[in-house]
């Protein structure tokens, strides 16, 4: 059995910012990563968007072993013993610690049908079968219009594929955009060369000699069609891996429950990244993000707190995302079911939509204006109250891109 002062399952974006904030503290205690991926920690946002860009394969990696770590890669820890203080692994090797922090991060949420013919593109793999698959003229079905979905979408055109989008919303990034908003960007991805079918649910999946053949339904008209592929890419959200953490008996929300300073709630067990769910004190509520900033400053902080100079987690994330030409971040609870305000200096190109509730900001959304994260916190952090006659021009003038 080894055993480690430090343990660390998952072997992601937020193992990696742990490492880091354990160092800070102490440089000397045994780290171990176990995580299910064969390859070391890499940054994934380029996944869906500098790689696509013609950014360098050697531009995503961390340098987690330079920093005195041992890794046991391509594996996964089936069992949990809070009371030993052991973790067994899908080889059945067992592991000690004296503190573990879970960084398990989350799974794509999976069809019905289709198993072997659906890359639910999550992974350095999931990027590596996808542009094999992504040559010149190659029609490619893509499932969803979230974050993957639409710049999975944007990644495809960008180099000369075929990409068709079937998702039920009404727009891409329904749950997040205003109405407005969401039918320009469907007719600036069908100016793009995306085929979009929108309100659409995905029936069947089937081989068809070495194509696909993908069957769907209109949710409006009833309508159903079947269409053929060379392949299929689907982003249909995820589902945070809590099953191990759960098992061993520790609370679980929207995630697993950790406090102000990460620790689960059972002692000497930590969690971090897009499987803890935590209390945010702006939002007033608790919270679980799927995306690299949470990843990286809560992975960061449970190192800290971990080696014992920790503070508490109060930070509020925000998250970004690159479609052709646009950018966007964004802060706080960007969700379309808010009231929204939008405040352009070019319509549908370059602004700010605030998202109000009970006359509070909860949420900035930030569509090509930059360098403005910490003025849109300092917002949701303002009591109010707020109305949408007196929201605009609340932050600074928007800076170009």
């Amino acid at each position: 059995m080894e055993r480690f002062h430090y343990l660390i399952v998952g072997g992601g974006m937020t193992a990696d910012a742990a490492v880091g904030g354990i160092r800070e503290s102490d440089p000397n205690g045994s780290i171990g990563i176990i995580g299910t991926e064969a390859v070391a920690p890499y940054k994934r946002p380029p996944l869906t968007k500098g790689l696509w860009k013609g950014d360098p394969e050697e531009t995503i990696w961390y340098w987690t072993e330079s920093q005195g770590v041992t890794f046991h890669s391509g594996r996964t820890v089936r069992m949990l013993d809070p009371g030993s203080r052991q973790v067994v692994d899908d080889l059945g090797n067992i592991f000690g610690y004296d503190k573990l922090l879970l960084a398990t991060g989350a799974s794509p949420r999976r069809l019905p049908f289709g198993d072997g013919r659906v890359i639910y593109f999550r992974t350095f793999a999931d990027y590596n079968r996808l542009r094999e698959l992504a040559e010149r003229g190659k029609r490619i079905a893509v499932i969803g219009a979230g974050f993957i979905g639409m710049e999975i979408a944007a990644a495809l055109a960008m180099n000369d594929a075929e990409p068709v989008m079937f998702f039920p919303g009404e727009y891409p990034g329904n749950r997040l955009f205003p109405r407005s908003l969401g039918h320009y960007l469907n007719a600036y991805y069908a100016g793009k060369g995306v085929e979009l079918f929108p309100s659409t649910s995905v029936t069947f999946i089937r081989e068809e000699g070495s194509r696909v053949v993908l069957g769907t339904r209109n949710m409006k008209t009833g309508l159903v069609r079947s269409f053929t592929f060379d392949g299929v890419v689907a982003g249909i959200g995820v589902k945070p891996n809590v099953e191990l953490g759960r098992e061993a008996g520790l609370l679980t929300g929207n995630g697993i429950r950790v406090d102000e300073w990460l620790r689960t709630s059972i002692p000497d067990i930590y969690a971090a990244g897009d499987v803890a769910d935590f209390f945010n004190p702006a939002l007033g509520r608790r919270i679980r993000v799927e995306h690299e900033d949470n990843a990286r400053k809560m992975g960061h902080a449970a190192g800290r707190s971990m080696a014992g100079a920790g503070e508490p987690y109060n930070y509020l994330p925000f998250f970004y995302s690159d479609l052709f030409e646009i950018g966007f971040e964004a802060v706080g609870l960007v969700d379309a079911a808010l009231e929204t305000v939008a405040d352009w200096q070019e319509p549908n190109r370059k602004g700010i939509v605030y998202y109000l509730q009970d006359r509070r900001v909860r949420g900035v959304l930030l569509w090509n204006v930059w360098k403005q994260i910490g003025a849109a916190r300092r917002l949701i952090a303002d009591p109010g109250p707020f109305d949408a006659a007196h929201i605009l021009h609340r932050l600074p003038e928007p800076k170009a891109a």
